[in-house]
């Protein structure tokens, strides 16, 4: 009888073990300047955004291969491409050759069709995609089971209405333009917000200053997040006070290079956003003085592209709301709280 009681004693612990939440997680896939940004929830689905650059070697599918099998994947169940650019879209044909992919998500035909290269780049995207594509709009939602992703810009075109935490945003008096971005696909890029729990992240793409406005004013359509990938790799084409400051990011991490992202205004931008308390990098960005970067302990290379050990950055999310962040350079972790 005894024995009978303690192996349904430990049957029920198994199963409560087995039953226990799960985190979600996302790495930052170093691409030297590309973005290649992987989700993956408690259910163990995958939603990888972008597949940075193609190379003569395959670096960067290798790379995006080697984190997802760390992540224990056998497939990538969606790739959603931001835009049609090289350091957003070029892995994707050499990545489809070495792990399955069951669904493309974009923002649809590209902005630059008329430009022959571009042109050549689409077309191969449609050729691959064949049967297997999602275009997607603003308001839509893609289905990461065990997560909620929410489509906030596509194809030049914002969500509707405000989410919870969004409202009127008083720093647009002082809002100012820019030069038009002369690569247009920029302007279509796929943004979405990640909730999980308490738990948001926000990426946007390459989403260009000018268009960062139709998310911002006169009203802040998006909130307060508590993670946030800096827009277009860091660069001060986006990221502007405008948008960044009303989400009130707890902590941001940058999908720069070397020498790509990172000028000093958008680290002067991000530090002054209310409640941030630190930012993270995918690279030391060596075009800017070194006190201007971040902590050492928070930089995941340090070395010139030709050098580059390709390092990434991990942010593990409990269900709880706390989310732990790692380098994967120094194992380094700091954990901080969801609002």
């Amino acid at each position: 009888m005894l024995r009978t009681s303690l192996a349904v004693l430990g049957l029920l612990g198994a199963s409560i073990l087995s039953g226990a939440s799960k985190n979600l997680d996302i790495y930052w896939i170093d691409s030297e300047g590309g973005a290649a940004t992987l989700i993956v929830s408690p259910s163990g689905q995958a939603l990888l955004i972008d597949t940075a650059n193609r190379t003569p070697d395959d670096r960067d599918a290798k790379r995006i291969l080697a984190v997802a099998q760390q992540a224990g994947l056998k497939k990538i169940d969606m790739l959603m491409t931001t835009h049609y650019h090289g350091d957003h879209l070029g892995a994707a044909e050499a990545l489809s050759k070495m792990i399955p992919i069951e669904q493309y998500i974009d923002h649809g035909e590209s902005a630059e069709y008329s430009r022959p290269n571009a042109a050549k780049v689409y077309d191969a995207y449609v050729a691959l995609t064949n049967g297997k594509r999602r275009i997607v709009k603003a308001g839509d939602k893609i289905p990461l089971k065990g997560a909620n992703v929410l489509v906030v810009m596509a194809a030049g075109k914002p969500i509707e209405k405000p989410l919870k935490g969004g409202g009127p945003n008083p720093l647009c008096a002082d809002w100012k333009d820019k030069a038009p971005d002369v690569d247009p696909e920029n302007n279509m890029s796929v943004g979405i917000l990640l909730t999980f729990g308490k738990f948001k992240f926000l990426d946007l793409g390459d989403l260009p200053w000018n268009y960062e406005k139709h998310l911002a004013c006169p009203t802040h359509l998006i909130g307060p997040v508590d993670l946030l990938q800096t827009t277009h790799h860091g660069l001060d084409r986006s990221n502007s006070p405008q948008i960044t400051y009303p989400m009130k990011p707890r902590v941001t991490v940058m999908n720069n290079g070397p020498r790509k992202g990172g000028p000093v205004g958008i680290f002067e931008i991000l530090r002054k956003s209310p409640g941030l308390e630190d930012i993270w990098q995918g690279h030391l960005s060596l075009n800017t003085p070194k006190e201007i970067n971040t902590n050492e302990q928070m930089i995941a290379n340090f070395e010139p592209t030709a050098e580059c050990k390709g390092n990434w950055i991990k942010a593990s999310v409990a269900p709880d709301g706390k989310y732990t962040l790692t380098n994967g350079r120094n194992n380094f972790s700091k954990t901080y709280a969801s609002r």
